[in-house]
């Protein structure tokens, strides 16, 4: 199954367990270098931490993933952490958990569910994009329609991103690619098959996930 979702922002998590304190880092990286260099930044900050366990995720198709329990009892930390990735249908991330140890020992569960949790804390903070194909235009039509073909715009929730004035009005609009035969279609209708239409080329666009 693909992973279909990016944390939409970087964010830091914090929880205190019998007194372990666990700090979450989440932190969106494209390549097995940016994760591990993400990685050694959090080992480095924290050098008295007695843990900085880890899990990361890349492509959708989780082809590179991989998880470190940093000390911690074999599959007790990074594995948990990696499972709330993929739970989450989370690529392109990485999480690093921080344990500062409290002295009292949590067991093989209560090391899972700890850092299981914190990892869900941090997904939730930092949120979720979904990658979009979007296809820019850019639309000239008369001054006459203008009024309505930008009320149509704000009701279909589409962004300006440019306006030109010269004897006509050019906007540059972008349309998602599953939408945009009927955009196409009711500016037509509102233009009477005036609009000018130059289809650029495509690109990718983020939108939250709520």
């Amino acid at each position: 199954m693909e992973q279909q979702y990016m944390n939409r922002v970087d964010t830091t998590t914090e929880t205190t367990i019998n007194k372990s304190r666990f700090i979450a880092y989440i932190q969106r990286t494209d390549s097995e270098e940016a994760a591990k260099s993400f990685i050694n930044s959090i080992k480095s900050r924290h050098k008295d931490a007695n843990h900085n366990c880890s899990a990361y995720i890349l492509t959708p198709s989780a082809l590179i993933q991989k998880a470190d329990d940093d000390g911690e009892p074999s599959g007790t930390a990074g594995v948990p952490i990696l499972e709330v990735l993929k739970r989450e249908g989370l690529y392109n991330v990485t999480v690093v958990v921080t344990r500062y140890f409290g002295g009292i020992k949590l067991g093989a569960g209560g090391l899972i569910r700890a850092y299981s949790g914190a990892a869900s804390d941090a997904v939730n903070a930092a949120g979720k994009v979904v990658e979009i194909n979007m296809i820019p235009y850019r639309i000239t039509m008369d001054y006459t329609y203008t009024n309505r073909f930008e009320h149509e715009l704000e009701a279909s929730g589409t962004a300006i991103s440019d306006t030109i004035y010269t004897d006509k009005v050019t906007y540059l609009v972008h349309v998602e690619e599953d939408a945009q035969g009927a955009f196409l279609d009711r500016v037509q209708e509102i233009t009477k098959d005036t609009a000018t239409l130059e289809e650029m080329e495509m690109i990718q666009a983020e939108s939250p996930v709520e």
